[in-house]
């Protein structure tokens, strides 16, 4: 397993070690022990799975308020996606800032989104299905959001037609005016 580290603190691209052989290939997509021996010790009470029929569907950018924020593991399972992690800690250094990778079936790549982040896909790909643990359970009443185009944020999308959205995704707020009460810690 290979843990790169991102330009936003904490964001974490994660590598899984893959064995392949002439009937396919094996990975371990969460070792606890392994992840400990990295330096992430987590402890997950979720998996959530989601199917995207169409390319270019986006769903977010969501995380849920403290005391119910989540840390997320995203990987791609089928297809291809274009996974972003906004910095929303206030007082960071890096507040409003964006990071992107493509996570696919192919690449195996996995992203490790900690508290403290909005978190958004949009699929690259027709049929797509994404898998991704969480430490603290789905609470809807923490559940928030932020426009997938709030212009202080500036992601840059790799499709630029308009996205197959939820009702809850159209009408999230800007950065700016979104509930959140993460504060970036030293």
């Amino acid at each position: 397993m290979n843990v790169s580290e991102t330009y936003l603190p904490g964001l974490k691209i994660i590598e899984p070690s893959v064995i392949g052989d002439q009937r396919g290939w094996f990975m371990e997509t969460y070792s606890l022990e392994k992840y400990k021996k990295a330096g992430i010790d987590l402890y997950f009470q979720q998996d959530n799975q989601s199917f995207s029929a169409t390319k270019g569907t986006l769903r977010g950018l969501h995380y849920q308020l403290n005391p119910k924020a989540q840390t997320k593991l995203v990987r791609c399972t089928r297809g291809s996606i274009f996974d972003v992690a906004v910095d929303i800690r206030k007082e960071s250094p890096t507040y409003g800032q964006w990071y992107g990778v493509e996570l696919s079936a192919e690449n195996k790549k996995q992203l490790l989104v900690p508290k403290g982040f909005a978190h958004a896909f949009m699929t690259l790909t027709i049929d797509t299905e994404v898998q991704y643990k969480v430490d603290e359970i789905y609470a809807p009443e923490c559940d928030r959001g932020i426009a997938w185009n709030d212009p202080t944020i500036s992601i840059e999308w790799p499709i630029n037609t308009e996205p197959v959205l939820s009702e809850k995704d159209k009408i999230a707020p800007l950065l700016n005016d979104a509930e959140n009460n993460f504060v970036f810690e030293r």
